[in-house]
Formats: C-alpha cells, sequence, structure tokens
C-alpha cells in the first residue's frame, strides 16, 4: 500500500483561454483550418481550475493579454524553485511576449527572478524532484529548449540538473512525455527520449510507472499530481489504470478545446515552488 508522505497543499498558476485560437503552427497538433470553440475551452479550464482548487490547493491567476493566444499554456512562462525563477525565453516569436508577463506576476510575489539568456520554455522542458536523490531538476531539450539552458537553470536555482533528448516531434515538450508523480517519482513514455536518457530515467527512477504511447500521444502524461490525486487528461483511460494500480487516484478532466494548441493539464499549470 502506498503512503503518502508527500501529499502537500501546492499552488499554482493558470491563464484563462478567454483569447485562445489556432492562428499558426508551431507544433504538429496544432490545425489551423481547425475551428475553435473558445467558449467551451474557457469552460474546460474552469473545470480544470476548480479541481484542483477543490482538491486544496491554490490557483493564483494570470490574466489573458490580447494578441497572445497560447498565455493559456502558462507552464511554459518560467520556472521556480525555493522562490527562485528562471524565466521562459520562448523559441518562437508567436509567443515571445508571454515571458514579460510572467516575470510581472512573479515581481509581485517578490520572488527572485533571473532572465534568460538561452532558449527555454519554462516547466514545458524542466520539472522539478526534491526527494529525488537529493533533489533533481530533470530537462528536456530537442525540440523547444536549448541544451544550454540546461547549464544555465543549474547556476541560477542551485540544484543538479539531469538533461534528457526528445526524440519524437510529437512529444515537442518534456511536459508532454514524463511528469513527477510524486517528490521522489516519476511517470514518463521512453520512446519519447533517445536511448542513453532512456538507461538514465530507468536508472534513477526504477519504480517509475512507465507509460505507453497510447498514453502519451493522448496527452496523459501532461497531468498535475499532488503526491496522491492525479489530475489528467480523461482520454488517458489506459494510464489512469496504471496509475490506480500503483496507489495513484486518478482525476480526470476534458479539455478537448485546449488539446487543438498543443496542451493539456500542465501545459495550462505552472507550479509555484516558493
Amino acid at each position: 500500500m502506498r503512503i503518502y508522505l508527500d501529499l502537500v497543499t501546492r499552488s499554482y498558476l493558470m491563464s484563462p483561454p478567454e483569447h485562445f485560437v489556432v492562428e499558426y503552427a508551431i507544433n504538429p497538433w496544432m490545425d489551423t483550418n481547425a475551428p475553435v470553440d473558445t467558449e467551451l475551452a474557457v469552460k474546460q479550464w474552469e473545470g480544470l481550475r476548480e479541481t484542483l482548487v477543490r482538491l486544496g490547493h491554490t490557483v493564483h491567476v494570470l490574466l489573458p493579454e490580447i494578441g497572445l493566444p497560447d498565455m493559456v499554456y502558462a507552464a511554459n512562462g518560467a520556472f521556480s524553485v525555493d522562490g527562485v525563477v528562471y524565466g521562459a525565453k520562448f523559441k518562437y516569436p508567436q509567443r515571445a511576449a508571454e515571458a514579460a508577463a510572467h516575470r510581472r506576476f512573479y515581481e509581485t510575489l517578490g520572488w527572485r527572478y533571473h532572465l534568460a539568456s538561452e532558449t527555454n520554455e519554462g516547466e514545458g522542458d524542466f520539472t522539478y524532484l526534491p526527494a529525488a536523490h537529493g533533489g533533481l531538476i530533470l530537462a528536456g531539450h530537442g525540440f523547444r529548449t536549448e541544451v544550454t539552458a540546461h547549464a544555465e537553470a543549474q547556476e541560477v536555482l542551485g540544484r543538479p540538473v539531469i538533461s534528457l533528448r526528445l526524440t519524437d516531434p510529437r512529444i515537442y515538450h518534456l511536459d508532454v512525455a514524463l511528469q513527477p508523480l510524486d517528490d521522489a517519482n516519476i511517470a514518463y513514455y521512453p520512446g519519447a527520449f533517445s536511448e542513453s536518457a532512456q538507461k538514465v530515467l530507468a536508472q534513477l527512477f526504477p519504480d517509475a510507472v512507465v507509460a505507453t504511447e497510447e498514453d502519451a500521444l493522448t496527452f496523459g502524461l501532461n497531468l498535475v499530481s499532488d503526491g496522491r490525486n492525479v489530475v489528467l487528461n480523461s482520454e488517458a483511460t489506459g494510464l489512469a489504470a496504471s496509475l490506480r494500480s500503483a496507489g495513484y487516484v486518478p482525476v480526470p478532466v476534458e479539455l478537448s478545446e485546449l488539446k487543438k494548441g498543443g496542451g493539456s493539464v500542465k501545459c495550462c499549470v505552472a507550479e509555484l515552488r516558493g
């Protein structure tokens, strides 16, 4: 039986999709010919926010800005550890202005914000496990974040960084391939990574929940977990069953409209590690 030692109240940042449309394509999931129901997207987003609050967590809201339709994917704007923030520097110009909006938010908290020199997309490609091997940052590269950003993040945040190369263009961010389930363990899809990265993950996390390609392509791994409850895309039924078998509590949510932009639960939620 799993003992939930690391179940704590968490703080998150989200930004409502009031201006969400797919008017450009910067990942394989975006189709500018597929209509988006913005009203439904807002309703689904609100369902996700309410779910996190119901589970006992705090959700801060970053107001959306006109002309930034992808701002709903709040995880990409920065990466924080212990009140220190490594800011995003987006690869594509369509999203570049989002970084300034996130910077203003973190500065209102009084956190120490570091402007990135290297291209990175925040929690899209960084995640933190404080109880794994003394505290590790896992960092993806290959499509959006440059590997040089990993060294910069290590210097800024003072935590060891494990670099993991992504190889499947459909899984263009780390947060579509891998997420922490608690402070020491993960769920991930091995096929998203290079052979050497797969070996590293297998050594570091022998008890990981290993997901399938179907799990990954239904955005099941784009999840948010508090150590017990795992909020994930309702389409990922296979992964939900695996999580339940491992002792976690799957909490499915419907995010079909936001999937049209190439994101799901985690993409919409930045964790505030203060």
